[in-house]
């Protein structure tokens, strides 16, 4: 008997397509429905629509594949994905030197003479339609709406925005059912997170109030939190603003250039937060007791007594906010609607008002996949949003920073990571060594093979430092806060000490200041800061004692041989 050719795995998996491919074919009645089936085959599995290929098509094509019970990629993010090409001379870039730029660099010139790119609406629906007719309707709708940005903006220019419907469906629903919207955003890339087109529509269109939440301001200094704060009162004037942080304690007043920060402890319980008052505040001049929100306050000020907190909570203050319609607070609930991108909190937030942690929550963009509706109170409701990323112009290094994009479905890190260090000196706070030692000038490229060399990060089969590995790991300190980046509004740099002695920064100190009422008996003796050498070697000789304690443990290693 002849011996059998060898057979790969990945000729047994092209065998399997081909033959699922022909049952496929052989069980449909017509050749058109075959023939959809065979472009519903070349779909791609992962979330990305190639720039060669149509987005229009692909979106018929999963509007085909959403007639399927329980599809599991139905809320999944779906971007639109780089050429080879572009990604190949983004890659040689990688290897130029990166000049460090200036601090003004940090700072978001806003271009009001180019207008913004609109959001996708829900179109106009009675409840007379079925639910075929609808869902034909908002189908054909979006299929439009994104020819358009395409027919209207070059490709080049465009950012990744979500071309996922269902993911839109999910905000429209949330913005009909919401009486107040609150638009979340990370106090890092406070721009970058914020919608003037959402805005727009909340303010004009739907006619309701919006709250923008600043969220995590433990990661930057306070001054620049009331910086934000004011450039947003003063550019969008029918915005509410307050300031929110999961974790208050951990709060840093004085960030040192060239030190890394800690790492957020995110295990146990849900902590004590910080800006729950303040927005309740602001709901009750906006609700003006059209709904009694005394549960809410109670809720507060009971927790705020567990923590040991003696802040009162202030009343409800006049304003000259228009009454709300006939049409809101329902059965006396407000509904609260939580919107904004990925990563920035919104899971969070929900957490720290209901006190216990009903939300799961992940550093991955996307993790939120349907609306969920949660009951702070029994009058008040808090509905949270799955992330979505609205079209726009933006840097889309930038946003791989600051989140939006899946650093695990990046391509090609290394413009993420010129940008970075342009702006912070990663090689000092990582305390880097360059690969090329008579070399001073470093690289995207550089810096990844000298973090992977330090780590020992290396591959399986050559034995080369892993450079994807270690530029993975570079940017998700970025996203975590350890490598802190926060751009600035314009005019920061040079009045920043004008802004250190601004009242409401002080009074912001204040009130990190009672969470955290003991800097200076901090563990490590930084003010929150850490050295990631001194915290790399603690862990190592924390293991390496772990192990002489294991080994000597063993009778039988004292009979080796040391020499």
């Amino acid at each position: 008997m002849p011996r059998k050719k060898p057979y790969s795995g990945k000729q047994k998996k092209l065998q399997l397509q081909e033959k699922r491919k022909r049952k496929q074919n052989s069980e449909n009645d017509s050749d058109e429905e075959g023939s959809n089936l065979e472009e519903n085959d070349r779909v791609p599995s992962s979330s990305k629509v190639e720039e060669d290929e149509s987005p229009t098509q692909s979106l018929q094509q999963k509007s085909v594949q959403s007639t399927k019970s329980l599809d599991p990629n139905r809320y999944r993010l779906e971007f639109l994905q780089e050429s080879n090409t572009k990604l190949k001379k983004r890659r040689e870039l990688g290897r130029q030197v990166l000049h460090p730029v200036s601090e003004l660099e940090l700072e978001v010139c806003d271009d009001d003479s180019e207008p913004y790119i609109d959001i996708a609406k829900r179109p106009p629906w009675h409840y007379n339609c079925s639910t075929a007719e609808l869902q034909k309707t908002e189908t054909r709708y979006f299929q439009e709406y994104v020819e358009k940005i395409f027919a209207e903006h070059d490709i080049n220019e465009l950012s990744y925005f979500e071309l996922n419907l269902e993911t839109w469906r999910q905000l429209w629903r949330v913005l009909e059912m919401s009486d107040i919207i609150l638009i979340i955003v990370d106090i890092r890339y406070p721009m970058l997170h914020f919608s003037p087109a959402l805005y727009n529509h909340v303010i004009n269109d739907l006619g309701k109030h919006a709250i923008l939440i600043l969220n995590k301001v433990d990661m930057v200094p306070p001054e620049l939190v009331i910086a934000w704060k004011e450039h947003f009162l003063l550019k969008y004037p029918k915005l509410h603003i307050a300031c929110f942080t999961s974790y208050p304690k951990e709060a840093i007043t004085n960030i040192v250039p060239g030190k890394a920060r800690k790492k957020r402890n995110r295990g146990g319980r849900i902590a004590i937060n910080m800006g729950a008052r303040e927005l309740l505040e602001i709901c009750e001049s906006i609700v003006q007791k059209k709904v009694d929100l005394s549960s809410w306050r109670h809720k507060i000020e009971s927790e705020n007594e567990a923590s040991g907190l003696d802040e009162v909570i202030n009343e409800s203050h006049e304003d000259t906010i228009e009454p709300p319609s006939p049409e809101k607070y329902k059965n006396g609930m407000l509904t609260i609607g939580c919107t904004g991108y990925p990563n920035v909190g919104k899971s969070s937030l929900l957490n720290g008002l209901k006190g216990v942690k009903v939300v799961s929550v992940s550093k991955t963009p996307g993790h939120t996949k349907h609306f969920q509706t949660i009951f702070i109170t029994p009058t008040v409701k808090l509905c949270d949003c799955p992330g979505l990323v609205f079209p726009s112009k933006c840097d889309k290094a930038l946003q791989v920073l600051a989140g939006i994009y899946p650093i695990s479905q990046v391509r090609e890190a290394f413009s993420a990571i010129r940008y970075l260090g342009e702006r912070i000196n990663i090689v000092n706070i990582l305390h880097l060594q360059h690969p090329d030692p008579p070399s001073k000038e470093w690289s995207p490229y550089d810096i990844c093979e000298a973090f992977a060399i330090k780590r020992g990060m290396i591959t399986a089969k050559a034995g080369r430092p892993d450079i994807h590995r270690s530029a993975n790991l570079i940017l998700r300190m970025g996203l975590d806060g350890r490598l802190c980046l926060a751009l600035r509004p314009p005019g920061f740099t040079q009045n920043r000490d004008i802004w250190k002695e601004h009242q409401e920064t002080k009074g912001l100190i204040e009130k990190l200041s009672k969470y955290r009422p003991s800097i200076e008996e901090s563990s490590d003796g930084s003010d929150g800061e850490f050295d990631s050498d001194k915290d790399e070697n603690e862990n190592e000789t924390s293991s390496d004692e772990e192990n002489v304690k294991m080994t000597t443990k063993n009778p039988f290693a004292l009979l080796c041989d040391d020499d």
